[in-house]
């Protein structure tokens, strides 16, 4: 089949872009063109939270439904205006050169190689040992789904404001939940990663029947595992507002405690699965939900300040209540698809 390109100018660059019409998620009738349309409409949003900060591509050329690979070195190809990001890695014994998103025609030069998914380190460039956030991704074993994952969110939310500070949430997009405490102070992963997992492995005693530590996948049945790996200057996380690659073009979406404890007390995970135009629509009502992120300055306590036990919790929530959502099975929904319309204002890129 020819190639169909077409080339566009994106704040004065110029662009070559090509197959717009070829489908990406079958299931959903979502198109290359949509997935370009979805990621220039949220950069005005999006942009902030890319900036600075080194990329591994995640690519599905032939649709989420076909192969894809990991791009960690960013394509020789690329132009010459696109920034990139210097990073040591000990497993290659080399540099490797990352990708930047920082404007607007880098995003769509990447969206047109169909790198759905954005995954970006917790540090920004070039202090790529300096994480601004603490992070905690907290992913179910089946058949326990994002409800269960809800309460060890507002566990871990709990835990962190006994030291006074706060916490944010977001669906990873797929089927759990992610945490962030935004820290933007001086602190390296060698600070950030041993606290998340003395986090992780607190919770597990106060919770054995629903929380896991260890990565090993036989343990996490019907369990969340919180992973507190991410924590590390090799790896890289998917970033806020970033399309995954399932069924739906669902969406990596900032949420509110609200719709946490909402999700939890009507035990039903459909409630936190958000598509491309839901996410437009929630953004364009509400804006920038994790913009706080960006900007809050916290400071990660002592790691001896979690002590044997940590800081205890007000109130344990029920067992009965927990046995009644560890049951809960998730439903499916059809999602709608997106018609997506253009948006005449500009994104600015940071």
């Amino acid at each position: 089949m020819a190639r169909k390109e077409s080339v566009i100018e994106v704040e004065g660059r110029q662009i070559k872009l090509s197959n717009l019409d070829k489908v990406l998620y079958p299931k959903a009738g979502f198109t290359k063109g949509q997935v370009i349309d979805y990621y220039v409409r949220i950069a005005p949003v999006l942009l902030p939270h890319l900036a600075d900060r080194a990329l591994t591509l995640k690519r599905y050329p032939n649709g989420v439904e076909g192969m894809f690979f990991y791009e960690k070195n960013c394509p020789s190809y690329r132009p010459n205006w696109m920034k990139t990001a210097r990073v040591w890695s000990e497993g290659n014994n080399r540099f490797m050169d990352y990708c930047v998103v920082a404007d607007l025609p880098t995003l769509v030069w990447l969206a047109n190689l169909a790198d759905l998914e954005l995954h970006t380190s917790l540090s920004r460039a070039p202090d790529t040992n300096r994480p601004t956030v603490i992070a905690f991704d907290l992913d179910p074993g089946p058949p326990a789904t994002i409800v269960q994952c809800c309460q060890v969110g507002l566990w871990v939310r709990e835990i962190f404001e006994q030291f006074g500070l706060q916490a944010f949430a977001k669906t990873s997009g797929s089927k759990g939940l992610q945490i962030y405490v935004p820290l933007n102070t001086a602190v390296t992963y060698d600070q950030t990663k041993p606290f998340a997992k003395a986090i992780a492995q607190l919770l597990e005693e106060r919770h054995p029947d629903l929380v896991v530590s260890d990565m090993k996948k036989a343990l996490r049945v019907n369990k969340v595992f919180v992973d507190w790996s991410q924590n590390d200057g090799y790896k890289t996380t998917v970033n806020v507002y970033s399309l995954r690659a399932k069924d739906q073009p669902t969406v990596s979406t900032p949420v509110t405690w609200k719709e946490v404890e909402n999700c939890l007390k009507k035990a039903d995970p459909e409630l936190l699965v958000f598509t491309s135009d839901h996410v437009l629509q929630r953004v364009e009502k509400s804006g920038d939900l994790f913009e706080p992120i960006l900007t809050l300055k916290q400071k990660l306590p002592p790691l001896a300040a979690l002590g044997q036990n940590g800081p205890q919790p007000a109130a344990s929530a029920p067992k009965a209540k927990l046995k009644r959502f560890q049951s809960a099975r998730p439903t499916r929904k059809t999602a709608a698809k997106t018609a997506a319309k253009p948006v005449k204002r500009k994104a600015r890129a940071r």
